[in-house]
């Protein structure tokens, strides 16, 4: 009987994660800054097959603010979510950005977990070097130019997070000349150390760059993995796949 009370006393003490009833879930995809919801389809299309509901999302993302993209892009797939259970988001890149805008304002009562891939959560250094060179703005907009890591751009002015967060960096670039501008491990875009949030409750890195992060078949694994048990898979880490 002691060891009993022993055994129970250890599992009741023991840190717990929820496993995510997938039949009861739906997820919502948000894609990066410059980019289209069919950026997102494969990432998508894994979710699905978990067993996911999914909504993705597409957003104009280079035609206004992050404060007047993120409520017309979230409200409306919230609304598509209405009748699950719970509800989670997946973002690459600036789509994290816009979840943090959103829950800076709006509480969404149902929220289980956000899983966000290479978000600039500090910003960029390279939206700090090239946010002046002509073109700049024609290609990425208002938004592209509220990415920067000064204190006055929007991702430093939202605070830590508040809600269930596990993000996902990447440590690889196509881009030598981009990664110049980057101090330290870099995804070609965000440095590895930027994509970190105060708040979160997990982060992992993983070889692969910024542009094809949404496509790695690790990445997608991890994803998977962190909206089932709230937690990323280390072992899976040194796991082969196709890395991007």
């Amino acid at each position: 009987m002691t060891r009993v009370r022993t055994l129970l006393l250890v599992m009741l003490t023991l840190p717990f994660s929820p496993v995510s009833k997938a039949g009861d879930a739906c997820v919502i995809l948000l894609h990066g800054l410059a980019k289209s919801d069919s950026s997102m389809a494969k990432l998508e299309r894994a979710i699905g097959d978990a067993g996911y509901r999914t909504v993705n999302v597409d957003y104009p993302s280079t035609e206004r603010p992050i404060d007047q993209l993120a409520g017309p892009a979230i409200a409306p797939a919230l609304d598509q979510c209405s009748e699950s259970d719970e509800i989670n988001f997946v973002t690459h890149s600036m789509g994290g950005i816009l979840v943090r805008q959103y829950f800076s304002k709006v509480s969404v009562a149902n929220l289980n977990r956000v899983v966000m891939l290479g978000p600039p959560n500090q910003g960029s250094e390279v939206v700090d070097r090239l946010g002046e060179f002509p073109g700049f703005h024609f290609m990425f907009g208002d938004a592209g130019l509220q990415l920067g890591t000064g204190e006055m751009s929007v991702p430093n002015q939202l605070g830590a997070a508040k809600f269930d967060l596990g993000i996902i960096a990447g440590s690889r670039s196509i881009n030598p000349i981009l990664s110049q501008l980057i101090p330290d491990a870099d995804d070609g875009k965000v440095a590895v150390e930027r994509t970190k949030l105060e708040g979160m409750n997990d982060h992992i890195t993983l070889p692969t760059t910024h542009v094809f992060m949404m496509k790695n078949e690790q990445v997608i694994a991890q994803v998977i993995h962190y909206l089932r048990h709230g937690r990323f898979e280390r072992s899976a880490t040194a796991a082969s796949g196709r890395e991007q």
